[in-house]
């Protein structure tokens, strides 16, 4: 189903699905015993904008530590388990907002309903996650090779023996590495899942590869409607994803908000920094709540006509530059002076 259309679900105060604002999410690489750290990397990933944040429980210990990690941070956990059912349930009575767990890779059936049970028991949300890289050996057999079919049809057998224990708080994930495979598939999944879909490219890489790969998978799959919540996996610091992901949502319309800054290639006219002024405006208005468009250009010939569609923005000259208003020319000041100029314009918006 479309976003609009599929079931709402209430994950810790935060409400998905049925047209709610797709919620960016993260998950921590801390290790979750580690308490401390593990909160001080959720703090970070709060102010960068994180909605739900995930962490792994790979041990009893982590299990436990989620009760302390909860009680300092201010967005929804979620327990991340693998192979041991126990753990699910330890996580669910630690005060785990939601769990996310393949149902596959957790023992029989017995061990699921204990699982469901608990999760019932408490109110939370299970998320049924399916990655390409360990779908069942009977699905590869099937369709000769991981495929779209064979996510999909894994991540619907799963969420059917959910159902059969009488539980429908769900939200299910079907992730690959292969960014167009990834989007076959949450295409047929929509039509066959009423559940809120947590989006996202698995084992995307780096910084640029990973972002480069997530933008494309999921500027694809969220312009057609599908998709409740994202999060950008990345080799790199968490708070990272975060900020990719808040981008692809203002890029594809989907949400508003903050700064938006553009900026021009460079060319043989460019007189200053560029480069290291565009990164430095970036930064700078990274904390201002304003929801407009700056523009950061490299050159005086240019640079007003091209910043017309943005409220403000400077250009460069040779040791000086222009301070531009929609698109007219108000002021001319020195060159290590444009930075400031703009940042006391912008903090001084709206008076």
């Amino acid at each position: 189903m479309l976003r609009e259309e599929t079931k709402k679900v209430k994950i810790g105060n935060r409400v998905i699905g049925g047209g709610s604002p797709i919620a960016i999410q993260s998950m921590t690489n801390t290790d979750t015993e580690n308490v401390a750290a593990t909160v001080g990397q959720i703090c970070k990933l709060e102010a960068a904008g994180c909605e739900i944040v995930r962490c792994a429980v790979p041990t009893m210990e982590a299990a436990k530590a989620l009760a302390q990690i909860k009680s300092r941070i201010h967005v929804p956990l979620v327990a991340d388990i693998h192979f041991d059912y126990r753990l699910a349930i330890a996580a669910i009575e630690n005060g785990a907002d939601k769990i996310r767990i393949n149902p596959g890779n957790i023992g029989d059936s017995e061990r699921v309903r204990a699982v469901v049970e608990k999760a019932k028991e408490y109110g939370v949300p299970i998320r049924v996650g399916v990655n390409g890289g360990s779908l069942e050996k009977e699905m590869v057999e099937k369709y000769g090779g991981i495929t779209s079919a064979g996510l999909v049809e894994s991540a619907l057998d799963k969420v059917q023996l959910i159902e059969s224990f009488g539980y429908d708080k769900l939200v299910v994930s079907i992730k690959s590495s292969d960014v167009m495979m990834c989007v076959k598939a949450h295409e047929e999944l929509a039509e066959k899942c009423p559940y809120p879909l947590h989006v996202g490219i698995t084992e995307s890489g780096t910084l640029l590869a990973g972002n480069i790969k997530s933008s494309i998978g999921l500027g694809l799959i969220l312009s057609q409607g599908i998709g409740d919540t994202i999060r950008v996996s990345l080799t790199g610091e968490p708070a990272e994803e975060v900020k990719s992901a808040k981008l692809i949502l203002k890029t594809l319309g989907l949400r508003k908000g903050g700064i938006e800054v553009v900026s021009c290639p460079t060319c043989g006219r460019t007189k200053i920094d560029l480069i290291g002024l565009a990164n430095q405006v970036e930064a700078m208005a990274a904390d201002i709540p304003l929801d407009i468009k700056v523009a950061v250009m490299g050159c005086v010939v240019n640079g007003p006509g091209e910043a017309k569609d943005a409220d403000i923005g400077i250009a460069g000259g040779v040791g000086e530059g222009l301070l531009i208003k929609k698109g007219e020319i108000v002021k001319k000041v020195k060159e290590e002076e444009l930075l400031e100029t703009l940042r006391q314009e912008l903090l001084n918006w709206n008076e």
